[in-house]
């Protein structure tokens, strides 16, 4: 089963960072810098933390992770200006 997630980083090394946010695109779609908003199923999930965590320094760098849920089910996203869309509900070919 996917479950939307919301996730965030802050990497402190502009290298690791652009590293990072390559890794990033591969798995979610961008909202803001250095937010994401991903359908993920738990395999995909595993792959997200493995791809993005040989980047990070550990005592430097993080990464939030916030389980939505299912995609589509009961999420609220609320915006004021400028956004990009959210990913449509259902599958994700990478």
């Amino acid at each position: 089963m996917r479950h939307r997630y919301l996730t965030a980083y802050d990497i402190a090394d502009p290298k690791r960072l652009r590293k990072v946010c390559k890794a990033m695109e591969g798995y979610g779609e961008r909202l803001q810098y250095s937010v994401f908003v991903c359908d993920l199923s738990g395999v995909e999930m595993v792959g997200l933390k493995t791809d993005v965590g040989m980047h990070m320094n550990f005592s430097e760098d993080s990464l939030v992770i916030i389980d939505l849920g299912e995609p589509g089910v009961g999420h609220s996203f609320e915006f004021l200006g400028s956004h990009r869309p959210l990913p449509r509900s259902g599958p994700r070919i990478v």
